[in-house]
C-alpha cells in the first residue's frame, strides 16, 4: 500500500534546505512558533521553571477575554468551546478568536498591542455552528514576518506580525478566496470551512478544510488538499486525497467511484520537515463513514498519511491505516517527528497516533516502517452491499496504547450486580477484535457492534507529544466504545440504503460497560519502541454511588466530549493537562483542573483548581526570564485566554 519514494528525488530533498526553512522551523528557546510548538508538533518546552515542587503554587498571572464577545448580536453568530492555540514570537502573543479575529498580546499582562478582524462573519453564517476556529500560523523568510489564518467564512488571510494590517501584495489586498481552485467538480464547495490552521513550508501556505457531511445524501465534496504563495499568494498546487482521472491510486475507488466520494479530509493539523521541504497530511475517513457499498475497494488516500513536497505538492511516500475505513477512524492529528535511534542507527522519524490505538513509525524522508507492520485478516462484513477489507495494518512495535476490540472479560464487574447489568447489555450486541464491522441493527437478535476503541476515542484531535531531547512519546488517549449499527434513513430520497446510528455512553447503571481504565497518557521510547509508562487519566466514576465504598483508585475520566479536548504539554520535568471538575471535584462544577505528572515516573505531582473550564491545548512560553502556561477556556461571552505563572 506504500509508493516508496525514488532515490533520485530523495537526494535532493536531502539537500533542499532553504533559509525560509531554517527560519520558521526551530523556535528559540522559550517561545512557540506553531500549533504545536515547532513544526514538528512536538508540543515540548525545555523551560524547567514550572517543576513537581512549585506546580501547585501557579497562580493566575492575567486573563484576556476574546474580542469576539464584543461583536454586535447581528452579525455574531454562536461559538463553540474556545480551542485556539496561542503564539509566542519574540517577545508577543498572538492568538485568534472562534469568529477568526487575529489578535497581538503583551505576554506578561495580557494587554492588547492590535487586533485585526477579517469579518468572515459578514459573509454568511458559518457550515458548522457552534463555530470555532482553532488557531493560526507563523511564517518569515528571515525579513518579512506574516501571520496566516484560514477563516470559516473561506478566506485565507496574510497579515504583517507588525502591524496586524493585511499584506496588500498577498492576494487581494491581504485576502484569498478559498472557494476556488478545487478543479472541475460537481460537488457543493459551500460546504467547506477551515477550523484548523494551514502550515506554511518554503514558500508554500497549505490549506486543508472541514467538511460538513451531508449523512443522508453523497453530496460532500472531497477534501483536496491546496497551497498558495506565501509572498502573492498565487495558486500553486492541489493534491486531491481521492485521485482524479489518470492519478495513481485511482483503482483504489471501484466502479469509479472517485467520481462522487466526498470528504477524505485534512480537518486536523499538518506537520512538517522545513529542512527536507515536507509536509505531512493526516487525512480522515471518506463518505459515507460506516457504510461503504458506493465506494468499494481501498479508497486511497483515505485514513493516510501522505508525504508531499512542499514546494510541488508532489507525492512523494504514503500509507493507509485502514482500508476500506467502515469505523470513522480517521487520522486525526498532526504526525509527530523526532529523531531517534534504532539497534544503533540514527532515523528521522514520523510517528502517527490514530484513533485505533495503534502508533505507526516512519522514516519520514523514505517512508520505511522502522518496524514491521503487518497485514493481517479481519472480520469480514455481512452488511447488504458492502465488502469489508479482508485484512487491515497492524504494528508489530510500538504495542497499542488502548484497548483494542470487546470481549466478554471487558465487561465491568466491580460488583455482582452491576457485572450481571452490563452482561444483559452485552447479550444484545456483536463483539469481536479491532476492525470487526458494523452490522445492521437486528441482524440475528443483535442491536450494534461494540468499537473499541470508539470513533471519539484512541488517540483524537489532540495527538501526541514528543520529548526530542529523548525520544520518547506521550499519548494522551481515550477508551470509549461506541455500540455502532446501521439503519436505513429516515429520507426516503437519501442516497444510501443505510446511515449509522450511534450510542456512546453504553453501560450499566449510569457507568461505562468496560473495564478501567477510559481514560490514559502513555509514555512510549521511540528509540526501542517499548512503553515507558502508563497511568490513567483523571478520576473516573470512583464516587458512583455503587462504587464509593469500594475508595478505587483513579481510572481514567469518562468525560463524554473528550475527543476535542486540548491534550498535553510536556516541559522539562513535568507532563501538564487539564481535566474538567465536573468529572473530578462535583458533577455540577464547571471549572478545571490543571493536573501535572513526572515525565519520567507518571506520578501525578501537582493539581491547582480553575474556575473556567479549559478546552485549549497547553502551551508554555518565557517571557522576561519568567516562565508562563497558556490555556484557551470557556465559550460564548465567557471565552478567554487563561495564563499562569508562579507567583513573584
Amino acid at each position: 500500500m506504500k509508493n516508496k519514494i525514488a532515490i533520485a528525488l530523495l537526494g535532493v530533498l536531502l539537500f533542499s534546505c532553504s533559509p525560509e526553512s531554517d527560519e520558521s522551523s526551530v523556535p528559540a528557546v522559550g517561545e512557540w512558533h506553531h500549533a504545536g510548538g515547532s513544526h514538528f508538533s512536538d508540543k515540548y518546552s525545555p523551560l524547567d521553571q514550572i517543576d513537581r515542587d512549585n506546580f501547585n503554587e501557579l497562580e493566575i498571572a492575567w486573563r484576556w477575554q476574546s474580542i469576539d464577545v464584543n461583536l454586535p448580536r447581528n452579525l455574531a453568530y454562536a461559538t463553540g468551546h474556545f480551542r485556539a492555540v496561542p503564539l509566542y514570537i519574540n517577545g508577543v502573543m498572538y492568538t485568534n478568536t472562534n469568529h477568526g479575529q487575529v489578535v497581538a498580546l503583551d505576554p506578561g499582562t495580557g494587554e492588547l498591542i492590535w487586533s485585526f478582524d477579517p469579518e468572515s462573519y459578514a459573509l454568511g453564517r458559518p457550515v458548522f455552528t457552534p463555530a470555532q476556529t482553532r488557531g493560526i500560523e507563523y511564517w518569515t523568510d528571515g525579513d518579512i514576518e506574516r501571520i496566516f489564518i484560514a477563516t470559516l467564512g473561506k478566506q485565507l488571510v496574510s497579515i504583517d506580525i507588525h502591524t496586524g494590517l493585511p499584506d496588500p501584495n498577498f492576494g487581494e489586498d491581504g485576502y484569498v478566496d478559498l472557494r476556488g481552485n478545487f478543479g472541475k467538480l460537481e460537488f457543493e464547495i459551500d460546504n467547506i470551512t477551515h477550523g484548523a490552521p494551514p502550515i506554511a513550508v518554503g514558500t508554500s501556505v497549505i490549506i486543508g478544510s472541514k467538511i460538513f457531511d451531508y449523512t443522508m445524501f453523497n453530496r460532500s465534496p472531497p477534501g483536496h488538499v491546496r497551497a498558495y504563495d506565501a509572498y502573492t499568494g498565487e495558486f500553486k498546487w492541489r493534491f486531491n486525497t481521492i485521485p482524479q482521472q489518470g492519478e495513481y491510486g485511482i483503482e483504489t475507488w471501484e466502479n469509479n467511484s472517485w467520481q462522487e466520494a466526498g470528504n477524505t479530509n485534512v480537518w486536523t493539523f499538518m506537520s512538517a520537515d522545513d529542512e527536507a521541504g515536507i509536509v505531512y497530511l493526516p487525512t480522515s475517513t471518506p463518505t459515507n463513514d460506516y457504510w461503504g457499498g458506493k465506494r468499494l475497494g481501498e479508497n486511497l488516500f483515505a485514513e493516510s498519511i501522505v508525504a508531499l513536497d512542499a514546494e510541488s505538492g508532489e507525492r512523494l511516500w504514503h500509507f493507509q491505516t485502514v482500508h476500506h475505513g467502515l469505523w470513522d477512524y480517521d487520522v486525526a492529528s498532526a504526525p509527530n517527528l523526532v529523531d531517534i535511534v534504532v539497534d544503533g542507527e540514527p532515523i528521522k522519524a514520523l510517528a502517527q497516533v490514530s484513533k485505533t490505538g495503534f502508533t505507526y513509525v516512519f522514516d519520514r524522508i523514505t517512508g520505511e516502517p522502522v518496524w514491521p507492520i503487518e497485514e493481517r485478516p479481519v472480520p469480514p462484513s455481512n452488511v447488504p452491499g458492502e465488502r469489508a477489507h479482508p485484512t487491515q495494518p497492524f504494528p508489530t512495535k510500538p504495542a497499542p496504547f488502548e484497548k483494542q476490540g470487546m470481549t466478554e472479560e471487558d465487561l465491568i464487574d466491580f460488583t455482582p450486580e452491576i457485572h450481571t447489568a452490563a452482561q444483559e447489555i452485552a447479550a444484545k450486541l456483536v463483539f469481536g477484535p479491532i476492525f470487526t464491522p458494523p452490522i445492521v441493527a437486528g441482524t440475528d437478535g443483535k442491536d450494534a457492534t461494540v468499537f473499541l476503541p470508539g470513533a471519539g476515542g484512541g488517540a483524537n484531535f489532540p495527538g501526541a507529544n514528543i520529548d526530542p531531547e529523548t525520544g520518547v512519546l506521550y499519548v494522551p488517549s481515550h477508551t470509549r466504545p461506541y455500540a455502532m449499527s446501521l439503519v436505513p434513513p429516515d429520507d426516503p430520497d437519501s442516497d444510501w440504503p443505510y446511515v449509522i446510528n450511534v450510542q456512546r455512553n453504553i453501560g450499566p447503571m449510569g457507568l461505562p460497560l468496560t473495564k478501567p481504565p477510559y481514560r490514559r497518557i502513555t509514555a512510549i521510547d521511540l528509540n526501542t519502541g517499548e512503553h515507558l509508562w502508563q497511568v490513567p487519566f483523571g478520576k473516573g466514576p470512583a464516587n458512583h454511588p455503587l462504587l464509593e465504598h469500594l475508595n478505587l483508585p483513579d481510572m481514567g475520566s469518562v468525560f463524554t466530549d473528550v475527543s476535542a479536548e486540548g491534550g498535553i504539554l510536556i516541559t522539562k520535568g513535568l507532563v501538564i493537562s487539564h481535566l474538567p471538575q465536573k468529572d473530578e471535584v462535583d458533577e455540577d462544577a464547571d471549572g478545571s483542573v490543571l493536573v501535572a505528572y513526572d515525565k519520567q515516573s507518571g506520578e501525578k505531582v501537582g493539581e491547582l483548581l480553575v474556575d473556567r473550564r479549559l478546552h485549549g491545548p497547553v502551551m508554555s512560553y518565557q517571557h522576561e526570564g519568567k516562565q508562563y502556561i497558556s490555556i484557551a477556556g470557556g465559550r460564548f461571552d465567557t471565552a478567554e485566554m487563561i495564563t499562569f505563572a508562579l507567583p513573584n
